[in-house]
Order: C-alpha cells, then structure tokens, then sequence
C-alpha cells in the first residue's frame, strides 16, 4: 500500500468518524490533537482503527501528542510498520 493511500484513509477515517464532520478539510500538518479536534480517547479509537485496516498495531507509548498530532506523522508511524 503506497503513502498516498494510507494518508486518503487516514484522513477519512480521522474526518468521518472520529470529528464527525466529513467536509472538514484536515490539512497533513495540521495539530488534530493541539487544536482541540480530537481528543486522547479518539487517539484510541484511531490506533484500534489503524491495527484493523493496515495490521499495524501502535504501542500506547506512541499514541501521544507529541508522535500523533498531525496527519503526517501518522501516516509516518503507519508505514514504518507496514
């Protein structure tokens, strides 16, 4: 699976259902968490998400602000494991 299609499901999985608001227009290198959009809990659902549609599974210790606040560095830590 390339980069480019990770970050499609990414992105439509973060806006769907995770801020509920699918004509949001999440930028890559937008702060998710750092802007109040989604949540610690979501944060959660996102790594369950992730471990179900790409069998990546993503330590508790990775899913924090400071690794998972942006698109990009998701899609980072999404293909590092790929």
């Amino acid at each position: 699976m390339d980069e480019k299609t990770i970050r499609e499901k990414l992105r439509t999985f973060i806006t769907h259902e995770l801020l509920r608001d699918p004509g949001y227009d999440l930028q890559d290198d937008e702060g998710i968490i750092t802007n109040g959009l989604m949540d610690s809990f979501s944060l959660a659902e996102f790594g369950v998400y992730v471990e179900q549609e790409f069998n990546v599974y993503i330590p508790d210790a990775d899913l924090t602000v400071a690794k998972m606040d942006t698109l990009n560095q998701m899609v980072v830590r999404v293909m590092r494991d790929l």
